[in-house]
């Protein structure tokens, strides 16, 4: 019988961008999510997926500060306020930060990583390559990491992976190896009692449309890496696992939030 979870999700992170930003000759702009997934496990507490933006960013001056000048603009988070920072969030739905007992990051890119720093007691999970290029990164992925987010926090309790890895060893969350977009990217497949199997990809893909055609996004680290990772992707979805990626707007509207649950 498998371990109960009960899960809901927020956007810690709405962007509005160009549509070619998220794939590669795309036309038009998205506004686009930033998913956390907000996770109760029977055993193990409260778990996050991804932290998304931090919450100077929401002010103007701290966000050019924070973030580096005009970046703020330049992705498109001008509609980003305080409240949808995952400290507020999770006070909106009922829970502390000191509550969640693991964070589990797709990426530490800005808009995943923005919150490491409200979590001071948590076991963060992170890929160790994934670890390593956000420390010293190569300069044609610079921009997608914030050194702020995670500068105060070297003594945190990290649990670098190298790898798939089935975190608690009861086959409820499992994290799988999904490199391209970042070095070190990974995805998270959750089983639930009464939905099945769900899987939580991060930027492992952009768009639904982007990984049907291979198809991939300009800031990618590796193309290569992305589009093997693109067939990873279509092969858990043959196998019955339903596959969210962490900025289409379609896959944000199906998942539950505002106070809906999955289990």
């Amino acid at each position: 019988m498998s371990v109960r979870l009960r899960l809901t999700t927020v956007d810690a992170g709405p962007f509005i961008m160009p549509r070619a930003d998220l794939m590669h000759g795309a036309e038009g702009t998205a506004t686009v999510p930033s998913t956390v997934v907000v996770i109760e496990h029977a055993t193990h507490g409260l778990i996050l997926i991804d932290t998304g933006i931090n919450h100077r960013v929401a002010d103007s001056e701290e966000a050019d500060a924070y973030w580096g000048p005009g970046l703020r603009e330049a992705y498109g988070a001008q509609g980003f306020t305080r409240d949808h920072a995952i400290d507020a969030q999770l006070r909106r739905l009922g829970h502390r930060t000191e509550d969640v007992r693991y964070v589990v990051y797709s990426h530490l890119h800005l808009d995943h990583a923005g919150g490491m720093s409200y979590f001071p007691h948590a076991v963060h999970v992170v890929q160790h390559e994934e670890l390593r290029h956000a420390w010293w990164p190569d300069r044609w992925t610079a921009r997608g990491y914030a050194f702020r987010d995670y500068r105060d926090c070297r003594d945190f309790d990290f649990l670098e992976l190298d790898g798939d890895t089935d975190l608690f060893l009861d086959g409820s969350v499992r994290v799988v190896r999904t490199t391209g977009h970042t070095p070190g990217h990974q995805g998270i497949v959750l089983d639930l009692e009464h939905r099945g199997r769900v899987a939580f990809m991060g930027d492992a893909g952009h768009l639904r449309e982007g990984v049907a055609n291979d198809v991939p996004q300009l800031s990618d680290w590796n193309v290569q890496q992305k589009l093997l990772t693109y067939g990873r992707l279509r092969a858990l979805r043959r196998a019955g696992v339903r596959v969210f990626l962490s900025h289409d707007p379609d896959d944000f509207a199906e998942l539950p939030h505002d106070g809906e649950v999955w289990d």
